[in-house]
């Protein structure tokens, strides 16, 4: 239980400016609130400002730095670090925060600070219209897209962050601004890619492109061809047409439709695809791929965007215990294919899984200085991921995502996405921003000089 001493007319005072309400340890709902989507990780906040609007948010950081609180910010509590919450110390949970607003005319929509993947797409879609984020529906737009945003029509429409036309921002001081081009310019420069560092946004403005029904799905090959499989992707992927998308992936097979029986639990290789282009051409762009020869399964076929990315949602819900490793990529020579075979083998359970996603085509076209997310020259972003539901597992998925990375990392360009990064330290941080670091320190001691929003990849103010 958290065992910070608040005082109480204080902890009156901001229940009565917090609209969305404020939960404390014991609470009825309190439990259930605290609880994050990563169950490795345990943590028991002072106090969750559940936000409905900017004006919470505003009275919520200014508590809890009036408090002297550690402040996390929650969005859709995806973060691998379990960096939405904190013991102790005040969770600011805009959950409550999820309405999206759509002008079709300028392609452009309004999101709330605690909208989800899902949220954005559904308002989205029905304009035939959407805007790159993630593979997860339930996957909240703040924490995805303020990291980077690395999805499905990556090569096509650039990063979530590349999307971003401004953010309306609740400052360390408590003051609100809204960041783009013209307006703290600095400011929104920082926050395309720097994380929650700088202040809660409470509002996106995105850029939507006209994406409607895809055609999408896996390929997957016995376990034994990953060598070539593998090859082959990294060959193909960065000659391809941008309107076509496919991460390399090994999986074990889940027991369970749409996929054949006699597949179910098989350890296997595979590219899943996206291709938001013209009908005719998606035959032609899947036929190398197809002539590898040997497809147990083609599952490539046209379906609404938001439906293919909410496709993996039953297989990753809330509560399963979860262990990341990541890097980016910009070659995968001989030697690694090899290793990446070897650990592919070891899959410790039906969820884990290792993820190579492309970060080339539009999201390449933007120089590594022009936003804070510094790895413009890398080919890939690369994942490993333990994942189990059972907690009995916890320390065999660690333990196999671990190897696997320290295996793998020497082929790799030193830095990782943020958003697949645990708590691994300050010199991984340093690493992830490279040359960027030193103006994010700058303009982080401008926004936020006391580093009250530390509780992230936490870039630290210049002193």
């Amino acid at each position: 239980m958290a065992t910070v001493q608040l005082d109480q007319s204080a902890i009156d005072a901001l229940r009565g400016e917090v609209r969305g309400g404020v939960l404390l340890p014991g609470d009825g709902e309190y439990d259930d609130a605290r609880a994050l989507y990563n169950a490795m990780i345990d943590k028991h906040p002072a106090l969750i400002a559940r936000c409905s609007d900017a004006a919470d948010v505003i009275a919520s950081v200014s508590f809890g730095r009036e408090q002297g609180l550690d402040i996390a910010i929650r969005g859709g509590g995806h973060n691998g670090g379990g960096l939405g919450s904190v013991d102790d110390g005040l969770v600011i949970d805009l959950s409550g925060m999820r309405g999206v607003q759509v002008n079709p005319r300028a392609r452009t929509a309004v999101a709330a600070g605690g909208a989800l993947l899902g949220d954005v797409d559904h308002a989205t879609h029905a304009f035939g219209l959407a805007t790159p984020g993630g593979i997860i529906s339930t996957t909240g737009l703040g924490g995805l897209g303020l990291g980077g945003g690395v999805g499905h029509l990556t090569r096509k429409c650039g990063l979530t962050i590349d999307n971003f036309l401004e953010v309306d921002m609740v400052l360390a001081d408590g003051t609100f601004v809204t960041a783009n081009e013209d307006e703290h310019a600095d400011l929104f420069w920082a926050v395309r890619g720097g994380g929650g560092n700088f202040g809660v946004v409470t509002s996106f403005t995105l850029q939507l492109h006209e994406v409607s029904n895809v055609w999408a799905g896996p390929m997957l090959w016995p376990l034994e061809r990953t060598e070539d499989v593998l090859r082959f992707f990294h060959d193909y992927i960065g000659t391809a047409p941008e309107d076509l998308n496919g991460f390399f992936a090994f999986l074990t097979v889940p027991p369970a439709p749409p996929f054949p029986e006699e597949l179910h639990l098989q350890k296997m290789c595979g590219i899943v695809w996206c291709y938001a282009g013209s009908a005719d051409r998606v035959d032609a762009l899947l036929a190398p791929a197809r002539a590898l020869g040997g497809v147990a399964l083609d599952g490539v076929m046209e379906l609404p965007y938001p439906a293919w990315n909410s496709a993996f949602d039953a297989l990753y819900p809330k509560g399963h215990q979860w262990y990341w490793r990541a890097d980016y990529v910009r070659d995968i020579p001989e030697d690694a294919v090899k290793r990446h075979a070897e650990f592919a083998a070891e899959l410790p359970s039906m969820q884990s899984t290792m993820h190579i996603y492309p970060v080339d085509g539009a999201a390449a076209r933007i120089a590594n200085d022009a936003t804070a997310w510094a790895y413009r020259d890398a080919r890939y972003a690369q994942v490993m991921v333990g994942v189990d539901p059972d907690p009995a597992n916890a320390d065999e998925i660690t333990r196999w995502t671990i190897d696997y990375f320290d295996a793998l990392h020497p082929y790799s360009m030193g830095g990782a996405y943020v958003n697949f990064m645990m708590d691994e330290g300050q010199d991984r941080v340093q690493a992830t921003y490279r040359d960027n670091y030193d103006r994010l320190s700058r303009i982080k001691a401008r926004y936020d000089p006391a580093n009250l929003f530390h509780v992230n990849q936490n870039i630290r103010p210049a002193s």
